[in-house]
């Protein structure tokens, strides 16, 4: 068996994985992401019982019991780049001895599910809206550094998104990734809208925002706005989803995003009073993992 080095898998002296500070026995089989720390304690709120809160940076866990199951609540900050770290670190807890540093024999599965906000591109996406990301389109790189990465990528979804947005960004290749199936039936029900999520690597101009800087395509978003294929439509912008769904689905774990709508990036509005509609996306989450 392959024994991971102390330089590839950091772990502290107290047992806990570098970045999280979380131990193995600290970590449920469900799991919900949120971006921002303070949301964590939002979550936790509906905790039946809480047996352990960790805080390091911008990541904040609290793992408690919802109705009688064991749930883990993680924020993950701002950005792909931020995913890599907090679902690596994750599946680490759950798949590897840290006494050994092996591979555990048996693999555990875990539940990610994401809840974030976001900013709708499509009329039928106003704010106020829930949706969820059955397919994610990643303007980040994070999943072309992993090998294997095309058994989770559909590139024939990739193929045409270049093809209509005449994608004019040579430097950056979009890929897209779907979902676990399982999860969006059980997460995703009628009062949550099946869409497709970008994920950008920044908030302002992947995002297609200009203020004093110009853009390199001005006509990148109603070109996504205008995009269809089959009986997809690209619903709305955050900046996480397509590396958790990428890297999760080669880990062999479920994962999806879900997000609150609090912009209208066609309707040029915003919603910075969002709290309640959070709030009520998160119980139903909890309701449903």
């Amino acid at each position: 068996m392959k024994v991971i080095p102390a330089s590839e898998l950091i772990i502290n002296a107290d047992g806990s994985v570098f970045h999280l500070h979380l131990k193995p026995e600290q970590l449920a089989e469900r799991v919900i992401l949120v971006g921002d720390p303070s949301r964590v304690t939002m979550v936790a709120s509906f905790f039946d019982t809480r047996e352990c809160e960790v805080s390091n940076r911008e990541f904040h866990t609290v793992t408690g019991t919802y109705k009688g199951k064991r749930i883990t609540v993680v924020s993950h900050g701002i950005g792909t780049d931020n995913i890599d770290i907090v679902i690596t670190e994750l599946d680490a807890l759950a798949n590897i001895d840290f006494n050994t540093r092996e591979v555990n024999p048996e693999p555990r599965q875990l539940t990610l599910v994401r809840v974030g906000t976001s900013g709708g591109l499509q009329p039928f996406t106003p704010v106020g809206t829930y949706v969820a990301a059955v397919k994610s389109i990643g303007f980040d790189g994070v999943l072309y550094f992993y090998g294997g990465n095309e058994k989770v990528r559909d590139t024939a979804f990739e193929a045409e998104l270049m093809k209509q947005l005449d994608w004019k960004i040579p430097q950056v290749s979009p890929y897209v990734v779907t979902a676990d199936p399982t999860l969006v039936r059980q997460i995703a029900s009628d009062d949550i809208v099946h869409g497709v999520t970008i994920a950008a690597n920044g908030f302002y101009g992947p995002q297609g925002r200009e203020l004093r800087l110009p853009l390199a395509d001005p006509e990148l978003n109603h070109k996504v706005e205008a995009f269809t294929w089959k009986d997809y439509r690209i619903t709305n912008f955050e900046m996480e989803s397509s590396s958790l769904a990428g890297l999760a689905a080669l880990m062999g774990h479920r994962a999806m995003t879900v997000c609150c709508i609090i912009a209208g990036r066609v309707a040029e509005n915003m919603n910075t009073e969002y709290k309640d509609s959070v709030r009520g996306l998160i119980e139903k989450v909890l309701d449903r993992i």
